[in-house]
C-alpha cells in the first residue's frame, strides 16, 4: 500500500514539474532534484539522468498560460499549489483595495451600548458599538412607529478616537463626555459638549487594555475603571490625562472580581457594585527582567503575569466594595446565584432613595432590580422582561432621578427605551429612540475575529 502511494506521489509530482518546465517557469535542471529527494525517501532508484527526444520537423511548441497548465491537476495537487494557480489567474500585482466584494454581512445602522442623561441640558447621550459614534438626542424625542429618531449631533471619526465604546459619564458640571473604549484604542476620551463631527478628544487618558465600565465620584475628584482581562479596578485622579499611573488598584484573589463589567457608585453609603461576568485566573508578579506588555507604574498586572492552569469560568456575580478599597480587598458582600437569573450582568444603576440597583442582563434579555442591601443568592425584587418591552441584548442602563425615568440601551434591536423605574414584566417603555427602522434585522456583530465555515450545515460561524 505504501509502495503504492509513493508510486502515484511521485508520478504527480514528475506531471506536475514537466508542466512547469514547458511553460518555461523552471528549467530541465530544476527537475532533477525534488525527484532525486523523492526516491531518496522511498529507498528507489535515483534518477541519474534523461535524454530529450530528437526534434520532429516542424516542431512547434505553442505557448500555454500557467494557470490553463494546472487546472486539470488543481485537484489533485496540494492545497498550496491550487490556491497558487488562483492568484496566478489573478495575477500578483492586483490591487486588492479596488476589488469588489461578492457580498458582505453588515449592519449600517448604530449599536447602542451605553446611556447616560445630561439633565443640564435636556439631552440624552448613547454610544454606538458598532459605526464607532456618540449621539446625542433630545431627551423627549419622540420616535414614528416605523421611523429612526433624529439625533442633535453625531461624534465620529478616526480623529475621535472613538471605537468599541462601552462606559459612559456626563459630567454634571459642564457636561463633558466621557467615554471609554474597550476592546481596541487603550484611551478614554473625553469631549466637551459642544463637540460635533470628526474631531479630536480634548482630553485622552491612555487606560490597561479592555477597560469597560466607568464611575466618577465627584466630590474626591476620582475616576473608577473597570478592566476586563485583568479582573481590575483602576482609580485615576478626575483630571488625569496621558500616561498619568493610576491613584490605587483593586486586583487580587480575594477581590471576587471575575472579568468585572459594570460599574456604580453609592456615595451616600461609600460603596461601590461591580457586575462580573465570571471569567477569571489567578495572577502572580512576572519575574525581573521578564518583558511586559505595558510599563507604566502603577497599573495592574496582566495576562502575562496569569498562573497556568489557574483560570476559572465562575457563576456571574455583583461584587460589593468599601470606595476606597485597594490592593486584593475582599467584598463586603456578593450577589451570585441560580436565583438571581443573572447572565453576563453588564451595565449597573443605584436608586439612592428606594435603595434598589438595577443591572442590565445582556444574556437574560432582561433588566433585573435589587435590594442594594442584597447579598448571596437571592431573587430580584422586579424583572423587566418581554417582547412588548422591547428589551434586547441590554449593555446600558441609566437611572434618570430628576425626571423618575430609566433609561435602558439594547445591543440586539438598534434601541433604546424609557421605562417607569417601577416597572415590572413585561411592560412597554414610555418612549423610544432608534437608529433603524423596527423591521431591520440586526447581525450582531460586535468585533469579529477569525471566522469559520461549518460546510456541513453550510453556515459561517462568527465569534465576537
Amino acid at each position: 500500500m505504501i509502495d503504492a502511494a509513493m508510486f502515484f506521489l511521485r508520478a504527480g509530482l514528475f506531471t506536475a514539474l514537466c508542466v512547469l518546465a514547458a511553460a518555461g517557469l523552471i528549467s530541465d535542471l530544476g527537475l532533477q532534484w525534488p525527484l532525486a529527494v523523492l526516491n531518496e525517501l522511498a529507498g528507489g532508484a535515483q534518477l541519474v539522468r534523461y535524454d530529450h527526444l530528437p526534434p520532429e520537423e516542424n516542431e512547434e511548441c505553442t505557448y500555454q498560460p500557467i494557470a490553463d497548465a494546472l487546472g486539470p491537476l488543481a485537484a489533485a495537487m496540494p492545497l498550496r499549489s491550487a490556491l497558487m494557480q488562483a492568484r496566478i489567474a489573478q495575477g500578483f500585482t492586483a490591487d486588492l483595495s479596488q476589488r469588489e466584494p461578492l457580498r458582505m454581512i453588515r449592519d449600517p445602522y448604530a449599536a447602542y451600548s451605553a446611556v447616560a442623561v445630561d439633565n443640564t441640558n435636556n439631552e440624552v447621550v448613547l454610544t454606538d458599538e458598532n459605526l464607532f459614534n456618540i449621539w446625542v438626542y433630545d431627551r423627549n424625542a419622540k420616535t414614528a412607529p416605523n421611523a429612526s429618531t433624529e439625533p442633535k449631533r453625531l461624534i465620529g471619526g478616526l480623529n475621535t478616537k472613538i471605537e468599541f465604546q462601552c462606559g459612559l459619564y456626563i459630567d454634571p458640571a459642564n457636561g463633558d463626555i466621557y467615554a471609554v473604549n474597550n476592546d481596541t484604542i487603550d484611551t478614554l476620551v473625553i469631549f466637551s459638549r459642544k463637540a460635533v463631527g470628526d474631531v479630536a478628544p480634548d482630553r485622552e487618558l491612555h487606560t490597561p487594555h479592555g477597560t469597560f465600565g466607568i464611575a466618577v465620584d465627584e466630590s474626591a475628584k476620582e475616576l473608577f475603571l473597570t478592566v476586563q482581562h485583568d479582573n481590575a479596578i483602576v482609580v485615576f485622579n478626575k483630571l488625569a490625562r496621558g500616561t498619568a499611573s493610576p491613584l490605587r488598584v483593586l486586583q487580587g484573589d480575594r477581590t471576587g472580581l471575575a472579568d468585572p463589567h459594570g460599574m456604580v457608585l453609592d456615595t451616600r453609603n461609600n460603596l461601590l457594585f461591580v457586575t462580573n461576568h465570571g471569567s477569571t485566573h489567578q495572577v502572580r508578579p512576572s519575574s525581573p527582567g521578564t518583558r511586559r506588555r505595558e510599563e507604566i507604574a502603577g497599573w495592574p498586572l496582566t495576562r502575562d503575569d496569569a498562573v497556568p492552569g489557574s483560570g476559572q469560568i465562575l457563576p456571574p456575580s455583583i461584587t460589593v466594595y468599601p470606595k476606597d478599597a485597594a490592593g486584593d480587598a475582599a467584598p463586603v458582600r456578593t450577589i451570585q446565584g441560580p436565583k438571581t437569573q443573572m447572565d453576563w450582568p453588564t451595565a449597573i444603576a443605584i436608586d439612592p432613595e428606594r435603595n434598589e440597583i438595577f443591572v442590565a442582563n445582556d444574556g437574560g434579555n432582561s433588566v433585573l432590580v435589587f435590594p442594594a442591601a442584597a447579598s448571596g443568592d437571592v431573587a430580584p425584587l422586579r424583572v423587566l422582561k418581554g417582547p412588548k418591552t422591547l428589551i434586547s441584548n441590554p449593555t446600558g442602563v441609566y437611572l434618570d432621578q430628576p425626571h423618575h425615568e430609566l433609561w435602558v440601551a439594547s445591543f440586539g434591536n438598534h434601541t433604546a427605551a424609557v421605562y417607569d423605574p417601577m416597572a415590572n414584566g413585561d411592560a412597554a417603555p414610555i418612549r423610544v429612540i432608534r437608529s433603524a427602522p423596527p423591521d431591520q434585522a440586526v447581525p450582531g456583530l460586535g468585533n469579529p475575529h477569525p471566522l469559520a465555515y461549518d460546510s456541513k450545515r453550510e453556515q459561517i460561524l462568527v465569534p465576537n
